[in-house]
């Protein structure tokens, strides 16, 4: 099984520090005063090198000189003199920005493994929830998927037969198309975050009645406080007028920005919507759901894709 980003991304932070911690230790790298970065332990105390000293070196002895008829006197060596001095140590120094990048790097992977915990503790507590009568009915419940560091989050309905199957949300026709809406846009699962407002299959795909939503919105608020998103899409009428506690038509809604908790908010008709009306000539649900991505695009500052043809 090929491994995950968040696994990978843990194992690029324990390189790191690793590569960092022994650099330090061998006195390779200064380290800035403040930014936490993996901590190895402190070396052991080294004595200060001793002052520097000067030895005086036996003289060589020398062998007699041969006989000659004139033997002339042989002085000995002048002494030799040896410095006794710390031996130089080759520094290397680390490239400009580095360690600041390293850090950068290090406190956003963090950042991204508290929300992981804190959305599995939720998680947790639905897969335990019994608190409305969609519980007995349900095959397993629907959390959410996607990248929780997403600026952007798609908030639906509820699950359906499919996603009641898999345990994930908008993985049948709608979700396929919300997928090539996605995909449309320039975006990645992995650059999205997407969610429902509540988490088990209503009887036949049903609307969800008022205790059903009472009992699991809840959810769905801790699950956007963790994730933060810059902007949310809601898609269809029953996640549009929860967020914005409205009874508004999605006509007079969709098109114009929102707001939930000061999080700008896109309304727009949802996916299972748009293939009811496909192939009605008069329909212009799906180039109105393209407009409203549009929108979503130029708010988070990113380019809008040329149409096609």
């Amino acid at each position: 099984m090929d491994p995950s980003p968040r696994d990978e991304l843990l194992q690029l932070i324990r390189d790191l520090g690793g590569q960092l911690a022994w650099q330090r230790d061998a006195g390779l790298l200064e380290l800035p005063s403040q930014g936490a970065l993996p901590a190895a332990a402190p070396p052991p105390a080294v004595a200060p090198p001793p002052a520097a000293a000067t030895v005086v070196a036996a003289p060589t002895p020398v062998a007699p000189p041969m006989a000659s008829p004139v033997a002339s006197p042989v002085a000995p060596p002048a002494p030799a003199v040896i410095s006794v001095l710390p031996a130089p140590v080759l520094v290397a120094a680390a490239p400009p920005g580095a360690v600041a990048a390293i850090a950068e790097v290090a406190v956003t992977a963090g950042a991204v493994l508290d929300r992981v915990g804190a959305l599995r503790v939720i998680q947790d507590e639905v897969r335990g929830c019994r608190a409305c009568k969609l519980a007995p009915t349900r095959t397993q419940t629907v959390f959410a998927r996607g990248n929780p560091d997403a600026r952007l989050c798609f908030i639906g309905e509820g699950p359906g037969a499919d996603e009641d199957r898999t345990g994930l949300p908008f993985v049948g026709l709608a979700g396929q198309l919300l997928d090539r809406i996605i995909a449309a846009m320039r975006l990645t699962e992995e650059q999205v975050y997407i969610a429902n407002i509540v988490k088990c299959r209503p009887p036949n795909n049903r609307v969800p009645d008022h205790e059903e939503m009472s009992a699991c919105t809840p959810f769905l608020l801790r699950q956007l406080e963790v994730v933060k998103p810059e902007v949310i899409v809601a898609l269809g009428k029953t996640a549009t007028g929860f967020l914005l506690d409205s009874k508004g038509s999605m006509g007079s809604m969709r098109g114009r920005w929102h707001s939930w908790k000061g999080v700008p908010v896109m309304p727009t008709w949802h996916p299972s919507y748009v293939l009811r009306v496909r192939d009605d000539p008069k329909s212009t649900a799906r180039a109105e759901v393209w407009t409203d991505m549009k929108l979503v695009l130029e708010r988070l500052g990113l380019p809008v894709p040329a149409p096609r043809g």
